[in-house]
């Protein structure tokens, strides 16, 4: 009888090891596998998305907050996300929070690998969504090769699909055609529209005044606008500048109420 007992609580614990060591066998693999968790990110947390509207819903906010920031129509951004991401259910979405499928180039961040147009090329991870909202922004507006998309109106979203691909975003050539027939379906161009800033009744309070600033290495249209609290938009206005480039020594205009 008391061999039995004794067998019994042998397989019992055994039995218990076992399924503790597959659970620390599971969670090890999870974090191989790089998976982002959504409490990393007490800001910003990305509820279950299932579909393109509710992606839309979700993310258009943040899509238009980088347009008047720097100038890309919010409708291309969310195009974009919507492709690249597969509505945010695609692998490098839900594990590297990467929603323009921007590979690694010159990234010194952490990183993920995938297969695209060749076997497991190297991709940037973020540590949220939004990070990656801004880094497509900064892709963008640093880079001579788009320079020539932010001289077209911020209306033009045909035009935007159309150079994005000329200028080698992707190597798709349906690419162009497939952003328009999101933008279009979903009516995204609804929300591409310019920032109206309150005027005060004040004329004193409203009196713009002009500042100087000698561009730095390291200087961007975006760092100088925040350096000032103002706008990408406000300061190309006031230099009459076509594109985001600028050169050492030259001198901004900087606006600032």
């Amino acid at each position: 009888m008391k061999r039995t007992v004794i067998l019994i609580f042998l397989s019992a614990l055994i039995a218990s090891c076992g399924a503790r060591r597959k659970s620390n066998t599971s969670q090890t693999s999870s974090k191989q596998l790089g998976v982002v968790s959504e409490k990393s990110d007490n800001k910003f947390k990305v509820p279950v998305i299932n579909t393109p509207s509710q992606y839309i819903s979700f993310f258009k906010a943040v899509a238009i907050n980088e347009m008047h920031l720097y100038g890309i129509p919010a409708s291309i951004t969310l195009a974009q996300g919507i492709l690249e991401s597969g509505s945010g259910k695609g692998r490098l979405a839900r594990q590297a929070n990467n929603h323009f499928g921007i590979k690694c180039h010159t990234w010194n961040g952490e990183k993920i690998y995938h297969d695209d147009d060749k076997a497991q090329e190297c991709f940037r991870k973020y540590k949220d969504p939004k990070s990656s909202y801004r880094d497509h922004s900064e892709f963008l507006a640093n880079r001579k090769r788009y320079s020539g998309l932010f001289k077209l109106k911020i209306t033009d979203y045909k035009g935007w699909a159309k150079g994005l691909r000329k200028a080698g975003y992707a190597t798709d050539p349906k690419y162009p055609k497939k952003l328009i027939s999101i933008i279009e379906r979903y009516e995204l161009y609804k929300y591409d529209k310019k920032s109206k800033k309150k005027r005060s009744k004040n004329k004193k309070s409203s009196q713009i005044i002009v500042k100087r600033h000698v561009v730095q290495k390291g200087d961007t249209l975006y760092s100088i606008s925040k350096l000032y609290n103002t706008t990408v938009d406000d300061i190309k206005k006031q230099n009459n500048l076509n594109s985001i480039e600028l050169s050492i020594g030259q001198q901004l205009k900087i606006p600032t109420n």
